[in-house]
């Protein structure tokens, strides 16, 4: 499936942002969703997911309590809304999804949430945030 990954922008500490990811080419509520981000010099980290099967949603510690992924089916895009924004979440963000019913999320040594790259195949083009101080 081919994605689109939008909504990105300059915006200030403590801002909000609003990034969609839509699918032109097919039905997003038929995969799983995961949210990524790559920040300058670094290597690509899951942000968040959302499951295929049952709509339960998965955060990394970080984004916690500030993002929140949702679906809306009829417009075919699964969003990922952005509050409290600080420096560090300054990346290029990515969609990407799986057509597994649930999002292959692990559990890391100090205990956060996480998904490997290697789990999604179908990527969109990401879509920049830049959050300054």
């Amino acid at each position: 499936v081919q994605l689109q990954a939008f909504g990105g922008g300059l915006v200030q500490a403590g801002g909000s942002l609003r990034l969609s990811c839509a699918a032109p080419g097919g039905p997003l509520e038929s995969y799983n969703i995961a949210w990524f981000r790559q920040a300058p010099g670094k290597e690509r980290e899951w942000v968040s997911c959302i499951n295929r099967a049952d709509g339960r949603t998965y955060y990394k510690e970080s984004a916690k309590g500030r993002f929140t992924i949702s679906r809306d089916n009829a417009k075919n895009t699964v969003a990922l809304q952005m509050a409290y924004l600080k420096p560090e979440d300054t990346a290029v963000y990515y969609c990407a999804a799986d057509k597994r019913d649930l999002c292959r999320v692990v559990i890391t040594p100090d205990m956060d949430l996480d998904i490997r790259t290697e789990e999604y195949d179908s990527w969109g083009r990401g879509t920049e945030v830049t959050v300054s101080s």
